[in-house]
């Protein structure tokens, strides 16, 4: 029986969801498995990926064959390289200590890296949204000044009008002279 490591749909229509599974080759890809070591979700940015390594590993060293993606999954958690560090163990290059401590320093350096992933993909998202605030309030402020500019109009002829019937009242108040003089501004003319 030939044993493969590979993905199982799981979740809704246009929302897949994996789980990692080892089962027989000849079993259909929803059907029937052997083991579930793990889970895949690609939906999220980073994928999650939840994976018991040692049990992979287990798998890996009683000959399972896993599929491109499931590979590249268990390459990306680390499982390959404890496989790889465990065959030097068995052949006595390195010591059981060498080997976890290798191990062990990988997970933290790809911890960091992926930490700093997480943190770029957060700044990107801030950036964006600030990005999009700048640009909403520029169209905001466009169209308050829009808005403005069609009111100004309608408020300057109102004040011109309001300016020049002031002026007509003052220029006909001039205009109207007096009927009698005083008998003072006669002697002094």
């Amino acid at each position: 029986m030939s044993v493969k490591l590979r993905l199982q749909r799981r979740g809704k229509k246009g929302k897949p969801y994996y789980w990692i599974i080892a089962a027989d080759s000849r079993a259909k890809r929803d059907g029937r498995f052997i083991e579930k070591i793990g889970h895949y979700n690609p939906t999220t940015n980073p994928a999650d990926i939840e994976l018991n390594v040692d049990d992979a590993v287990r798998w890996l060293q009683n000959g399972a064959q896993p599929t491109d993606t499931v590979r590249a999954i268990l390459s990306y958690k680390g499982a390959l390289l404890k496989n790889h560090l465990a065959g030097g163990v068995r052949k006595g290059a390195l010591t059981e200590e060498q080997a976890e401590a290798k191990f062990n320093e990988w997970l933290e350096s790809k911890k960091g890296a992926i930490d700093r992933k997480k943190d770029s993909i957060v700044e990107a998202k801030e950036k964006e949204k600030a990005e999009r605030l700048a640009a909403e309030k520029e169209v905001s402020d466009k169209r308050a000044a829009a808005n403005a500019a069609a009111n100004a109009p309608e408020e300057a002829a109102s004040e011109e009008a309001e300016t020049e019937a002031a002026a007509s009242e003052e220029t006909q108040a001039e205009n109207q002279t007096p009927e009698t003089e005083s008998p003072a501004e006669e002697k002094e003319a």
